[in-house]
Formats: C-alpha cells, structure tokens, sequence
C-alpha cells in the first residue's frame, strides 16, 4: 500500500513538472569549447571557438521552447556560459554566473536546461568566467513569436544578427592580469562586426525588399553607434518589447543591450558601408561591414557616414524617444499594454551608486561602497544546502552610505517573492555605465542628470515606456527603473562594462519565497555540478 501511494505521488509529481514544460517543444545543441587561432584585428590571437565557429552557433527558439545545451569544456581553465536577456523562469539553477553555478572544469561537461518561457525577441549568450568575453565564446539568441501570435509588421525577407564591440589585440588572459595586478584596462585596439574587422563581413540584400538586422553590443568597454550608410532604421524591438516604430539615421547600443531594426534596401544598387563606432571616448574606434545588393556591380564608395561622438544629449534624447508599442502582442496574445505598471505603488526604494575606489593599494570597483569577490561555493548551492559562512543576507546596503570609504565583501541583497520596487541607479563617474539584471526585464521610468530625489518621480514615464534587462546611466545622472519581483533565485545585478564587472561592481539579489513549492522555483537540477563546500553533497533522486 505504502509502494503503491509512493509511485502516485511520485506520478503527480512528473504531471506537475512537465506541465511546466512538457507540451513545449524541444531543441537539442552539443557545444564543444576549444581555442582557436582568430584574427578579428588583422593579427594573430587565441580565441574561444564554439563547435569551431567564432562567434558560436545562434540559438533560434520560439516562446515557450526548452533548450538542451550540453557544453563541453576543451579549455585549460574552468568555464561557464550565461545567457543574457534569457529570464530563466523559477530557474537561477541554469543562470550560468558563478554566483549559481560551479565552474565547467577543463575536460568536463554540463548541460543546461532552460526555457525561453513567456519570452520573444533578441540576446545573447558569453563566456561568464575569468575575462573570456574578451576571447570571444559569445553567439546569438534569437526568440520568435509563436505562428498564431501576430507582430506589428510584415514578415521581413531576411533576418541577420549583428554581433558589435569592442576588441583587444592582447589575450584574455593578459588583461586579466592587468586586473590582477590593480591596473585600469588599455584602451580597446578597435571594434568588430561578427567577429571581423574592416568590411570583414558581408550582407547580402535584395533590391526593394526589407530585412530584419538584430543587433547587440557584445564588447567588454564600450558603447557603439549603428548605422548603415544611406539607409534608415526603423526600431522594433528592444530586449523582447515590441516598439512604436520611430525612424533613426542611427542609434546608440550601450554595453550588453540588444535592439532590432527593419532595413529596406530601396537605395540604388551598389554596396554600402554597415558602420559600428564607439560612443562616448575621445579616440574614435570604427569598424565597417558591408550592405551588398544583390545585382550590385560596385563596391562600398564615398566617405562613411558620420555620427555623434562625445557628445551626451542626443544620445539622451534617443533613448526617450524610444516607447512600447502598447496595442502590439508581446508572447502572449494580449496587449503590451494591459500591464499598467505605472498604477503600480512599489513598496520600496533602492539606491545603487557605483564608484572606482583603490583599496590595498589597488584598482577595484564597487557599488554602494562594496567591492564584491566571488565565495569559495556559489551562493545558490549555500543557500540550497544552508551551508553556514558562505554570504550573509544584507551586506550591501539598499541605500549609498556617506562617505568615499569601500571594502571587500560577498554582497548578496535581500528580496521578497512579488515585491514591487523602484530602484535607482546613481552615477556620479564621468563615464556613461550600463546596468544588467539577470532573471528579469525592468520599466526604465525615467532618466537625467544630477541627484536622483522623490521630486524625480514628477518626470517618471509611467505608460508607455520599454521594459528590458540593460540599462545606461549617463555621466553624473541616475536611471531609475520599476521591477515586480516575480522570479524566486538568486540573480546577478552587474556593471556591463567588463574590466568593473570583474573588479566588483556587482553583487546578488536574493528573491525569496517562504513556500518552498515547485509553482515559485524549480528543483535543483540532478546534474548540478557542486563544488567548495557543497562537494560531497546530493541534489535529488529524480
């Protein structure tokens, strides 16, 4: 009798999973990490290839898909890859940063399973650990609309990712010691399109007919400018939003953000120049690729097309420009804009202020007065298992403390389940900075210069304004974002400027559910890898 309930609970128990996940299709990818000889800048240098491929395999999904990645590691040091933009729905199990994964090490392999759930639009996936963005092992993530879901616009007739940053001609891991050893970073050697250099790369376009370009700044130091010369983009999509369809001769992409623009190739048939360039730096860094028609005779001509440089205001005046489309089906059939997230009262206020402190004598990073280093166990793992000492709840604080002083923690921020909440990001660097959340898209509300305060809120969008997982801040300015707590885990908030990242302007945010329930967060996954103080534990049975 005990037998017989044993096997019903066990049976309602794989009903209330894969009714999670079961009815959706599967996709299936084995990826074998290697270096590679690449010559992005015209020189010689060890890459991270994918299968071969630099950049590596684009995923393509529909809303809802489950993605089997097996990643094989050939490298001679640990590696870990995270998704970016990817929601990982109730599963910070998959996230891919070392605060919820242990390192794939060198020989071995992991598969990750996660689900584009409730999701559409463009992203990416890159190498998490030890500077590898800087090696490459970055590749794109493209989500469609289910078939019976409509878009607001017509099927384009082709569809190109654009992979665009910055590139250093040292290897990853000779910056890496530069950061080991408390020194700022060089200034990048130059920008690259899907990991070529000047008019490495080519796409190809037919007369009359219009096309989908996603892009994404993948560097490590740099905002970029996109342009194609003598053609306009027409902007559609930021991060998984449908947009109102604004026209742009080009348009700023700040480190780790993604956008798409529909391109009709109605110019006179020839080739033309697809421009990527630095933003916001007094050495200019350019970089082309080519717009080829189809039936063109002549190669790219004439000088390339200019754009802003240095200069702030246009590029704040761009990013309010740009707004959801709220009658527009997101992944679901209703409305963008039957979410009224501005009606919304959050129940809190959080402040985060970066800063580039020297502590020892050397160069770190911080948010909040916290410069973070990694645990010896991944705070997921801790969490999970209790294991005592590894963080503590509440080392950074919700608010900037008074005064220039930093130190050294393992900052993890604590959250409730289904909070609402405002939260600040302050910027008091003459440098433009690009925030990151994992496991959430946030409502960018409102942006300026100078000291945030409650009056701020008076200038706050609250109807139509795009919702994203990457935000900028402009020099001495804040950014303040609306965000429902409505992903139980543990989720990296993260400079996307590299060199930061990696020298402390990060930390954790605990989301926590008392309920302990498989509807709130997925079971640790049977093959999670476990390390530090977790090494020797057991995941589950089944």
């Amino acid at each position: 009798m005990e037998g017989s309930k044993l096997l019903v609970c066990c049976f309602i128990a794989c009903i209330l999973f894969l009714g999670v996940n079961g009815e959706n299709p599967y996709r299936f990818f084995t990826w074998k990490v290697t270096y590679g000889d690449v010559y992005p800048l015209g020189v010689k240098q060890q890459g991270i290839l994918i299968n071969g491929q630099f950049p590596g395999p684009h995923i393509d999904a529909v809303t809802n898909d489950n993605l089997i990645i097996s990643v094989y590691n050939y490298l001679n040091e640990p590696f870990l890859i995270s998704w970016n933009g990817v929601r990982q729905w109730r599963n910070s199990w998959q996230d891919g940063t070392l605060g919820t994964n242990c390192p794939i090490r060198p020989g071995k392999n992991l598969t990750y399973v996660l689900q584009v759930k409730d999701q559409i639009g463009s992203f990416f996936y890159f190498p998490s650990l030890l500077f590898h963005k800087a090696a490459g092992g970055y590749g794109s993530i493209r989500v469609w609309s289910r078939p019976k879901i409509p878009v607001p616009y017509p099927a384009p007739a082709g569809d190109f990712w654009v992979l665009a940053g910055d590139w250093y001609k040292r290897n990853h891991y000779v910056l890496r010691r530069f950061l080991d050893s408390g020194h700022n970073l060089p200034f990048p050697d130059g920008l690259i399109i899907n990991g070529r250099g000047w008019n490495g790369y080519t796409f190809t376009v037919d007369p009359g007919k219009t096309y989908r370009f996603r892009v994404s700044n993948v560097g490590t130091a740099v905002s970029i400018n996109f342009r194609i010369q003598g053609h306009k983009l027409k902007l559609i999509e930021v991060e998984g939003s449908h947009t109102i369809q604004n026209i742009y001769s080009s348009f700023d992409i700040h480190l780790g953000q993604s956008c798409s623009f529909l391109v009709t190739a109605d110019q006179v048939p020839q080739d033309y120049y697809v421009v990527a360039s630095s933003r916001f730096t007094r050495r200019v860094l350019t970089t082309t690729a080519v717009l080829h028609y189809s039936n063109s005779k002549k190669g790219v001509s004439g000088p390339i097309p200019g754009a802003p440089t240095i200069q702030i205001a246009p590029s704040v005046m761009q990013a309010r420009s740009i707004r959801r489309n709220l009658t527009a089906s997101g992944p679901r059939p209703n409305p963008q804009g039957s979410y009224h997230y501005g009606m919304i009262t959050p129940s809190r206020t959080i402040m985060l202020s970066n800063s580039a402190p020297c502590i020892n004598g050397k160069q770190r990073y911080a948010v909040n007065g916290v410069s973070y280093v990694p645990a010896d166990t991944p705070l997921k793992l801790a969490d999970y298992f209790k294991i005592p000492g590894v963080f503590n709840l509440g080392s950074i604080p919700t608010w900037p403390p008074s005064g220039n002083n930093a130190y050294f923690q393992t900052s993890v921020m604590a959250a409730n389940f289904r909070e609402y909440v405002e939260i600040v990001f302050q910027n008091w660097e003459d440098t433009v900075q690009s925030w990151h959340i994992d496991g959430y898209s946030f409502f960018v509300v409102g942006m300026e210069g100078g000291q945030w305060t409650p009056a701020s809120r008076k200038i706050y969008n609250l109807r139509d304004t795009v919702s994203c997982s990457t935000t900028q801040v402009y020099p001495r300015s804040w950014t303040a974002i609306y965000v429902a707590l409505d992903n139980v885990g543990m989720w990296n908030i993260r400079s996307e400027d590299w060199a930061r990242q990696y020298l402390g302007q990060q930390f954790y945010l605990r989301v926590y559910s008392p309920a302990n329930s498989w509807r709130d967060e997925l079971p640790i996954p049977r093959n999670a890898l476990l390390c530090g103080r977790a090494r020797g534990r057991h995941t589950r049975p089944f």
